[in-house]
């Protein structure tokens, strides 16, 4: 994605489009729906005739009509283009433009921009922000917010930050703003509610507060089958080019709740031919559901037999076009040799599991896993992995933990990981029935998930609220948050198998020691931080911060400790929440210390200053007793 200053956009661009700003938008819909219909065939020609159509969505907000000529404009291989312009066009003007700038991008996800095209014109974005910046002087922050609102509205994935980084020069600014998307927004606490909120509320509402309406709508409709009432509400939300989430999520209730069939049914039939949905709205919903159909029979196992009887049903009463059968026909070849690839993969991730648990050796796992070249079923082996291992010793689940966190630095996204776990919590009962104590294993596997930092607390929330209420699955949620709020919880928990199977925790501890005072003696910093990072415990470095402190307060030499802990935060190695919690550990413990070290609890007020400084801790720090 090589970026030309000239195409970054706001003041060097706009020297350089010549007369395309003059050209009216009205113009524009002559070229694009009338006779003279142009299709552009460079992108020279593309950039002309795409920047009145953003112009015109900043001056009248209407997505709908942004998107109908943005799809007139065809030339899908520019839409990467499409996403570096919008974004930089809004990051010059006001936080209105910006919140607009989001919401278009959330609509076109669905509807013409794919993942690939998104993620390339955010990735051009990242290199231009050092042209970006000379007229944008806070470029950097607004383009982490875009970066984390994208991620938040699930238009780009979680593990984008990291190909990302691994593309670009390490002291380029592109740097800066994952650094800043990661540490500023998307770690903090309840950071979906401040990244949706940054720039003053949404215009519309927000992706995740739309998908909330749309199924308290049909919840309502279910229980209440008043259709009006229904179509009150879907016309209230004002997202015509949302309408798929509608079909979508009617759907697999439908599947899931085999009594609600004619409901739905009928509320899809009536809003379609009543032309509140629009067919091409429909044709989007059903396709959505064909796409993840081998996911929903992981929990509902005739999922695909229900999905064909309620596609056979809407076209046989003419309201879906009989072409999406014949669109998707590969059809039946295609999706059985879907079928038969989930099968396949889960037999020969069997196997590799069985293997791993012989041979102790995550690298070849790792390897056969990256042969599978199978990414998309990532949650589908996290779910086998942990159901092998609760039905083995202590000995299988240490090290299925020690795997999950592996994989979550190197292969698996936060997503996969969370998608993983609700699979395993939405068939807790089922599981139960073969592992009698599984949901206290479950709560173990997810509260230790958390502990390694390979899921958030806030995570145990959004996985909550995947799931039913009152269930088996929400309380074992809430058993692994009980597990997490218990004093010197990441201690029990690290060891409530007894151990690691690489390092126990007193062997580790022993190593930081002994790495701390090589380095004290006049040891290199990059070889110190080598050494922290072939420890291979990235959920164990508060250990790291904790040894560290405790050591510049005994030693004279403090400033060479704390230039490894600036050195460890500037490179990522240790995390913002385990250099927090390190902090927190000294902080429990200041009163033991004063009585060796008389003056502790000054120099550790000296410490939390520059730390706060230096932005080495999270803000609710200053909130800890």
């Amino acid at each position: 994605h090589t970026a030309k200053k000239e195409d970054v956009g706001g003041k060097i661009e706009q020297d350089n489009l010549g007369d395309a700003n003059l050209l009216p938008s009205q113009e524009l819909g002559k070229l694009v729906n009338g006779t003279k219909k142009v299709v552009p065939a460079t992108l020279d020609d593309y950039r002309k005739l795409v920047v009145p159509v953003i112009e015109e969505y900043f001056s009248t907000g209407d997505v709908e009509l942004s998107v109908s000529e943005l799809r007139s404009l065809g030339s899908d291989q520019f839409h990467n283009y499409f996403v570096k312009k919008l974004i930089s066009m809004a990051m010059d003007r006001h936080d209105k433009e910006k919140e607009m700038a989001s919401i278009l991008l959330s609509a076109l996800y669905a509807d013409l921009l794919d993942s690939s095209k998104m993620s390339e014109g955010f990735m051009m974005l990242l290199e231009s922000t050092e042209d970006l910046s000379v007229d944008i002087p806070d470029a950097i922050d607004v383009l982490a917010v875009f970066v984390a609102r994208a991620i938040v509205d699930e238009i780009l994935p979680p593990v984008f930050l990291t190909r990302a980084r691994a593309l670009l020069p390490e002291s380029s600014k592109g740097i800066e703003v994952l650094q800043v998307a990661e540490k500023s927004y998307l770690s903090a606490p309840h950071h979906a509610e401040l990244v949706e909120r940054k720039w003053g509320g949404s215009t519309h509402f927000t992706v995740e507060e739309a998908k909330k309406r749309i199924q308290d709508i049909l919840r309502e409709y279910i229980e209440s089958g008043d259709t009006d009432e229904a179509f009150r509400c879907i016309r209230e939300l004002g997202l015509p080019f949302f309408h798929h989430e509608v079909v979508k999520r009617a759907l697999i209730l439908g599947i899931e709740n085999l009594s609600s069939q004619p409901l739905i049914l009928k509320l899809l039939k009536e809003s379609t031919t009543g032309c509140l949905i629009s067919s091409n709205q429909v044709s989007k919903g059903f396709s959505r559901v064909a796409e993840t159909v081998d996911d929903l029979s992981l929990d509902v196992p005739s999922a695909k037999t229900l999905f064909d009887k309620l596609l056979s049903a809407a076209i046989s009463e003419g309201w879906l076009d009989a072409s999406f059968c014949k669109s998707a026909a590969p059809g039946e070849d295609m999706w059985n040799a879907s079928s038969e690839k989930v099968k396949h993969f889960k037999e020969e991730s069997g196997h590799i599991i069985q293997e791993y648990f012989l041979s102790d050796d995550v690298p070849e796992l790792i390897r056969s896993l990256q042969e599978l070249s199978a990414p998309e079923y990532n949650a589908i082996f996290l779910k086998k992995l942990i159901t092998l291992a609760m039905d083995r010793k202590n000995r299988e689940k240490e090290m299925a933990s020690v795997l999950l966190s592996s994989l979550s630095l190197e292969l698996f996204s936060t997503g996969d990981i969370m998608k993983g776990f609700i699979m395993l919590l939405q068939s807790a009962e089922d599981t139960a029935l073969d592992i009698v104590d599984a949901p206290s294993e479950l709560a173990l596997f997810l509260a230790r998930a958390v502990i390694d930092e390979v899921l958030l607390p806030l995570n145990l929330d959004d996985i909550s609220s995947k799931l039913r209420p009152n269930s088996s699955g929400s309380q074992t949620v809430q058993m692994a948050s009980s597990l997490l709020a218990a004093r010197h919880s990441g201690e029990r928990i690290l060891r409530c198998w007894g151990g690691g199977t690489g390092w126990a925790v007193e062997d580790a501890k022993d190593k930081i020691s002994k790495l701390l005072e090589e380095y004290n003696t006049g040891g290199d910093l990059k070889e110190a931080c080598q050494c922290i990072r072939d420890l291979g415990m990235p959920f164990f470095n508060h250990e790291v911060v904790k040894k560290a402190l405790v050591m510049a307060m005994e030693k004279q030499n403090e400033a060479s400790i704390l230039a490894l802990l600036q050195e460890c935060s500037s490179e990522g190695l240790i995390t913002i929440n385990q250099m927090t919690n390190g902090f927190a550990r000294v902080k429990e413990g200041l009163d033991d210390l004063t009585l060796d070290i008389p003056n502790a609890q000054e120099k550790f007020r000296g410490y939390v200053e520059l730390a706060t400084e230096r932005g080495w801790l999270l803000p609710s720090f200053a909130s800890l007793p």
